[in-house]
């Protein structure tokens, strides 16, 4: 809604700052920021009062767990997705089509998630509805927004996988991209959803992915830059900085109430969210190989879980203690702090390789 105040600046110089995407993602991260600060305990609070009992734990995960978690609500991802809403809204371009495919894959995988968590809350389990289900209506949503992209952008580019280190090397895949994004979109949401296992750990590394993409949104958006770093200009992926933007400061308030001892849990209704936005960005932006490198804390998650899976049902041993990962590092006596903080710095040292690549040809 403000973009439009930049159309006064003929009136009144000041405004023309609205035409800046930098300035409208530091707006979009103060308002996010604020927004969740002030409405998080009274969200907290309603959320404490609808579950009673809080989130269930698993069983058969650490048993420490079952001692330092009880009654902790969950659904705190609706701070975040509202704080995105609200900021999105208010500082981005309406006009551009880009942010509502993102915003519609960011919201179309939190309902989802949040069913499933309104599953498990109510039934007092940690099984959510089908498995089976939820995937085939993630998938839906994925190539929905992948059709839409193929739509939107520049044939052959829009239906290309581009590679890092390489310049002007894109490999068309044809309305195959329709499965390698949806791919893409799908299993971003679910490793970030793998991840979110301790108290912070999965919202930092979102926040550092999300910083980076920013980065990347802006800088594939301008066609100086992009030129200039050898990338491949994607018109209007710029303004995807500004979306991005409204994560980091919506996670900075998240994490206020997600540090050790939590006040809330993201559960699947942010979680899915947030890892469904940066794939849906990383498909845009042409870096779904990237999003592996700056993501690479969410991919080992997610390998540990198909590792031990595929292991225990061929051999009938497992590899690790314990999956997903994090969960392997409890049981060979690493507190909760220091996996999590560690597992920052992880994702600090993997954004800052992925982020070389825009260089690096």
């Amino acid at each position: 809604m403000l973009y439009w105040l930049a159309d006064l600046s003929d009136v009144i110089n000041v405004l023309n700052v609205f035409r800046y995407i930098t300035f409208r993602a530091a707006g979009a991260i103060v308002t996010a920021a604020l927004f969740v600060f002030l409405f998080g305990p009274t969200i907290i609070r309603m959320l404490r009062l609808k579950q009673g009992k809080g989130q269930p734990i698993r069983t058969d995960g650490p048993k420490s767990h079952l001692l330092t978690k009880v009654g902790t609500p969950t659904m705190g991802g609706l701070m975040i997705l509202s704080g995105l809403v609200v900021s999105t809204v208010l500082w981005a371009n309406p006009a551009n089509p880009y942010v509502w495919v993102v915003l519609g894959v960011t919201l179309g995988f939190g309902l989802i998630g949040f069913y499933d968590d309104y599953l498990k809350v109510t039934k007092q389990t940690h099984a959510g509805f089908s498995g089976r289900t939820r995937l085939a209506l993630e998938t839906l949503i994925a190539v929905m927004a992948c059709f839409a992209l193929a739509m939107l952008g520049r044939a052959p580019l829009t239906t290309s996988l581009a590679l890092p280190f390489v310049k002007d090397m894109v490999i068309d895949l044809g309305w195959f991209f329709l499965i390698f994004g949806g791919f893409i979109i799908v299993g971003a949401g679910n490793a970030v959803n793998l991840t979110d296992g301790l108290d912070g750990l999965a919202i930092v590394p979102v926040m550092i992915a999300v910083g980076s993409f920013a980065g990347i949104s802006w800088v594939v958006g301008n066609a100086v830059f992009a030129d200039y770093l050898q990338l491949n200009f994607v018109p209007g992926a710029g303004e995807l900085a500004v979306l991005c933007g409204a994560i980091l400061g919506a996670g900075l308030g998240f994490l206020w109430f997600n540090c050790p001892p939590a006040s809330v849990f993201m559960g699947d209704t942010g979680s899915l969210a947030l890892g469904g936005l940066l794939g849906t960005v990383a498909v845009i932006t042409k870096h779904e190989v990237v999003l592996g490198i700056i993501g690479g804390l969410f991919v080992l998650e997610a390998v540990s879980v198909i590792v031990q899976v595929v292991s225990f049902k061929l051999t009938g041993r497992r590899v690790f203690k314990m999956a997903p990962l994090h969960h392997h590092f409890e049981q060979l006596g690493w507190t909760e702090p220091q996996i999590v903080i560690r597992f920052w710095i992880i994702s600090v040292v993997l954004a800052l390789a992925g982020l070389s690549t825009l260089k690096l040809r």
